[in-house]
């Protein structure tokens, strides 16, 4: 594991912010409606760019340079929380 214990608290907390805010992004996503063909895919897009983005800016404050270990293990990190971020969209929708 190459991202420190602290680093990848930071992310899944974020993550699980993300995914409690997801009705925000959702409406976000709507502005985009005839531009994309996914209201879905447009929120989930924002907020792993949201995540990736404050990913780099971490390990940019701290001083650390991103390796393809690290980049590799924050890839696999999203994929793990994929379903719940897809979820979340789904329980606005109800």
């Amino acid at each position: 594991m190459t991202i420190s214990d602290n680093n990848r608290k930071f992310l899944e907390d974020l993550i699980e912010y993300y995914i409690n805010e997801s009705s925000s992004y959702m409406q976000i996503a709507e502005e985009y409606t005839g531009i994309t063909d996914s209201k879905t895919d447009t929120a989930f897009g924002i907020i792993v760019g949201i995540v990736y983005s404050s990913f780099l800016q971490t390990y940019s404050n701290q001083g650390i340079s991103v390796e393809l270990d690290d980049m590799k293990e924050f890839y696999e990190l999203i994929k793990d929380n994929a379903s719940k971020i897809k979820e979340s969209f789904k329980q606005d929708d109800a």
